[in-house]
């Protein structure tokens, strides 16, 4: 598994063999929200790579790590505001309402928590 660019998960915190582990075991009960994400921030090209799902829960994990700075639990930084604006730039893609782009930072929001529970649990 290539982590190249993937900045939240290419960490000493994780380790890439529990990484994968992590991310079968989500992928088996958030195959629908992992395909919504891809169908929104991805396009067909990435789609195909054989690193999407690490690509999405990496995206995932960003905006649980942003929610913090977002609710005063991690002070901004400098591109805090540029990372916000991107965020919302890529889950904004084709949507007509809040509430869709609510719902899928919602969504990626627990798909960070549930990948960091899962990760906590496999030996």
């Amino acid at each position: 598994m290539d982590l190249v660019g993937m900045y939240m998960l290419n960490t000493e915190e994780y380790e890439k063999e529990k990484i994968q582990q992590a991310i079968d075991i989500l992928y088996k009960d958030r195959k629908n929200e992992f395909d919504e994400l891809s169908n929104t921030i991805l396009t067909d090209k990435v789609k195909n790579l054989p690193t999407w799902k690490e690509f999405i829960l990496n995206f995932c994990l960003d905006i649980g790590d942003s929610f913090k700075t977002w609710t005063n639990q991690k002070p901004s930084s400098t591109t805090s505001p540029q990372k916000a604006f991107t965020i919302l730039r890529n889950l904004g893609k084709n949507k007509t309402s809040m509430n869709q782009i609510s719902h899928l930072l919602n969504m990626s929001y627990d798909i960070s928590n549930e990948f960091k529970e899962i990760y906590k649990r496999i030996k």
